[in-house]
């Protein structure tokens, strides 16, 4: 039987009345702010049309590819040059397998609230709903921006490499449009020097966009800076930096100056100058963030395509990343003790992607919080690996036992693909159902439900528009 009504239903994972009281009184109404995604601006400002499902699904699935890997699919189906309806009767097996994962959940999400298909995908359904969805797929209400209307986005942060011109941004700044879309600045790969010739051929392309002539790390300096202030003349207020940890080594001004002319002449940095660099920069980019009012995010953890040969094959962002295992409590406090120190504190996400470290991020956040806004330090919502039952509700927990749940800022996506804005629902249902179960368990007062019924709102929606101080 196919029917998945009684599973996607209209009180799936609200397990008390109190939990569906929150979700259909207060959150299921609340629109959506997506301040971190990754969707591309190309194909939202030129209103893209999706050829198939497939498309739309697998070619920016590195969760689903990973998925159809550990089922045994061939990466011949998973990324090679096959039809689309072979890679998707492929990935039509592999859901068929994935119970417990939260792949299954959104599969089932996405075909119900975009497509309303009520049939659980699995090879016996996989023709029919192909079908269905690709012809779906050609009609005007399924364009890009539709897709993104439907889902009542009000804003959509992108992430941009800081030499991006922002072309897209501008085209749809002249026009009165049905949502915002705003640039985030993105100066990760300053950051990646193990490869002298690789962070040479970077820096070029930043002197290429900036306009300076980057021959020294004054000139250097120079030229973040005024890539800066072109984001923000292009309505940028978020910063975001994807590091394996921060950077807190001491360093003078001529050990920078010399680490940087080093590695411009070709040479391999000792891992010694690299910490020093690094601490350098981190730093000089905080300031920027701070001078010109905007909020920072600091992704911390990652391990990039660990699996080489792959790597070589397919290329970054291919289904190889991993969390890595490195100590980042001491550095991290010392990081924010220097900022502290300098008065140089923006509002700040910081996501943590190892799970044994969601206790202790939301504890050091807390000693920074300086009272000047509600939980100016936010513990990031459960980001990437942890965006699933288990990441959710420790973040959460985390969040709720060490700072203020009612002043969070809510979900972030953190996606590729436009259908996953049905991980709000996800995300704002599970909120309800814990806060449920603490209702009907007697740990929060009935008496109190209609403040914590607008304590939903604001972290579904409220909080983050303050947050980023944006008005609609």
């Amino acid at each position: 039987m196919s029917d998945i009504s009684p599973f996607i239903g209209d009180d799936f994972l609200l397990n008390t009345p109190w939990a569906r009281q929150l979700y259909h009184g207060h959150a299921e109404r609340m629109p959506i702010l997506d301040y971190h995604s990754h969707l591309d601006p190309n194909k939202i400002v030129n209103d893209y049309q999706y050829s198939s499902i497939t498309e739309l699904w697998l070619k920016p699935g590195e969760y689903k590819w990973r998925a159809m890997r550990a089922h045994g699919i061939p990466e011949k189906y998973v990324t090679g040059a096959v039809s689309d309806w072979e890679r998707f009767s492929c990935w039509a097996d592999t859901v068929a397998h994935l119970y417990g994962n939260p792949l299954y959940h959104w599969t089932h999400l996405e075909l119900k609230r975009v497509f309303g298909i009520d049939k659980v995908l699995n090879p016996d359904t996989a023709r029919e709903i192909y079908d269905e969805c690709n012809a779906k797929l050609r009609l005007p209400e399924y364009s890009m921006q539709q897709l993104i209307r439907r889902f009542d986005v009000k804003a959509v942060c992108t992430a941009n490499d800081m030499t991006d011109m922002l072309l897209y941004h501008s085209q749809w700044r002249e026009q009165s449009r049905p949502f915002r879309l705003l640039p985030t600045w993105k100066p990760d790969r300053i950051f990646e020097m193990d490869d002298p010739v690789r962070y040479n051929r970077y820096i070029d392309q930043l002197s290429d966009a900036s306009g300076v002539v980057i021959r020294t790390f004054g000139s250097l300096l120079e030229a973040l800076q005024r890539r800066h202030a072109y984001f923000h003349s292009k309505g940028c207020r978020l910063s975001d930096v994807s590091i394996d940890r921060f950077y807190v080594a001491d360093y003078t001004a001529l050990d920078i100056d010399e680490a940087f002319l080093k590695i411009l002449s070709g040479k391999r940095l000792a891992p010694e100058e690299q910490e020093r660099l690094k601490a350098a920069l981190l730093m000089y980019l905080c300031e920027l963030d701070y001078k010109t009012g905007w909020v920072q995010q600091y992704h911390i953890g990652v391990q990039t395509d660990i699996n080489t040969t792959m790597f070589k094959l397919l290329g970054h962002h291919s289904g190889f990343d991993s969390l890595n295992d490195s100590n980042v409590g001491t550095v991290m406090g010392r990081y924010f003790n220097r900022v502290f120190q300098r008065g140089l504190l923006s509002r700040t996400i910081v996501y943590n992607l190892n799970p044994r470290d969601f206790e202790m991020f939301a504890i050091i956040l807390g000693c920074f919080q300086d009272g000047s806004f509600p939980s100016k330090l936010q513990l990031g919502s459960a980001w990437w690996y942890l965006n699933n039952e288990y990441g959710i509700r420790r973040q959460i927990s985390a969040l709720s036992s060490q700072g203020l749940l009612s002043h969070f800022i809510g979900m972030a996506t953190d996606s590729h693909c436009v259908l996953s804005y049905c991980r709000h629902e996800y995300f704002r249902r599970m909120l309800c159902g814990i806060l449920g179960d603490a209702l009907s368990e007697g740990k929060l007062p009935v008496c109190e439900i209609d403040r914590i019924g607008k304590m939903v709102e604001d972290i579904c929606f409220n909080n983050v528009q303050k947050f980023l101080n944006l008005t609609f």
